[in-house]
């Protein structure tokens, strides 16, 4: 019999990868660059909104996590109390 475990929920999300990857790890930036418009150019339009899905759905996911963490925070503040003093 094989047990199922549970998944954290990071690995019921993981993480999108980058729609682009570097072709070469040692290339200048400006290299680096061309390669890039090059490869945009040359995509064909599925590629385009596949890779803009992506991106929206990342956007959304990481604020997603971002607010998730704000709410966890304990809400403690501690300010001074205000003191005001009246010279006659």
């Amino acid at each position: 019999m094989e047990q199922q475990k549970e998944k954290p929920s990071a690995a019921a999300n993981p993480p999108i990868p980058s729609c682009r990857k570097k072709k070469n790890e040692e290339a200048t930036f400006l290299e680096d660059l061309k390669d890039h418009i090059d490869e945009f150019i040359h995509a064909s339009m599925d590629e385009h909104k596949s890779c803009f899905k992506k991106t929206i759905n990342k956007m959304f996911r990481m604020s997603k996590v971002v607010a998730d963490k704000n709410s966890e925070t304990s809400g403690v503040e501690s300010s001074l109390p205000l003191r005001t003093t009246v010279s006659e």
